[in-house]
């Protein structure tokens, strides 16, 4: 099996996690149990799993934060919320949001099997080395099986991000770099990722002298061939890190989540619950 098929999953099956994010049941879920604004929802939804950690186990784990943006949320939510009803509210939001998106649709008996195979394939990743990964996967499974797809789309991509973490790591890149890299190639602008990963201008200035330092990015702030080269070898990196669990589901099997699971999400997207360009600088699928 190819890295690239977990990229392809990854993409399949993202906006269907992200409505945890971006729409407003799960936005007023957390609201309801005491959470204060948009990024105090995210980075406590998010992080809960994991406990009531604070702001560097968040900041090593969710990588691209500065640490004084993921401070100011956490540990305070805790104060405000217990882990329990974090992920109670996290859970509750995902619902009424799925069951508004796909109305009847939750009840499809292609949901049910989509949730099956991909669950399937969120259980057979290893935890280790995958803390935000190992902290979902720790949670019991939901009996809906909308929401059982939403787990298991949920540990996927953790498991990938984890992945990710460990890739950017290894090629020496930080978070700030990470994210000027990426502006650089193209893929997001700077306005939505600055902004909202919290790096001041000088900061920002300082990873762009580095990365031209190392030759991949040049004078005007475009990526490089060696840049590109080396982002590329990142992102293979990545999809080789995630091909674990399409591995272990089998190539027909993945091709028939895929074929399941593509139009559930388009209706979830073409329901406006993935914004592009979004505060989560995620690129569009």
């Amino acid at each position: 099996m190819e890295p690239g098929v977990a990229r392809q999953m990854w993409r399949v099956l993202e906006p269907y996690h992200a409505v945890t994010y971006f729409t407003e049941e799960c936005r007023q879920t957390f609201a309801d149990v005491g959470l204060r604004g948009f990024w105090m929802g995210y980075f406590a939804g998010r992080a809960a799993p994991m406990g009531p950690v604070g702001p560097g186990v968040v900041t090593a784990t969710f990588f691209g934060f500065r640490h004084s943006m993921v401070a100011r949320a956490l540990p305070d939510a805790w104060t405000f919320a217990s882990v329990t009803d974090v992920l109670a509210a996290r859970l509750r939001g995902v619902d009424l949001a799925l069951r508004r998106l796909l109305g009847d649709g939750v009840h499809d008996a292609r949901v049910a099997e989509a949730a099956g195979l991909a669950r399937a394939a969120a259980e057979s990743a290893g935890r280790a080395g995958r803390p935000i990964y190992a902290g979902n996967a720790d949670l019991p499974w939901p009996a809906e099986p909308h929401l059982m797809l939403w787990q298991a789309a949920t540990l996927l991509r953790e498991h990938r991000g984890d992945g990710h973490v460990i890739a950017l790591t290894a090629a020496g890149v930080d978070g700030c770099e990470s994210h000027v890299s990426l502006v650089a190639a193209g893929a997001l602008t700077r306005d939505v990722l600055q902004p909202n990963r919290g790096w001041t201008d000088g900061e920002w200035d300082a990873a762009t002298a580095r990365l031209q330092d190392r030759g991949w990015i040049d004078d005007d702030g475009n990526v490089t061939g060696a840049g590109r080269d080396a982002r590329h070898e990142i992102e293979r990196h990545t999809d080789e890190l995630a091909l674990g669990p399409w591995q272990a589901l089998g190539d027909d099997k993945v091709e028939r989540l895929a074929d399941l699971a593509t139009p559930i999400v388009q209706q979830v997207v073409d329901g406006g619950a993935f914004p592009v360009p979004n505060p989560i600088g995620v690129p569009q699928s």
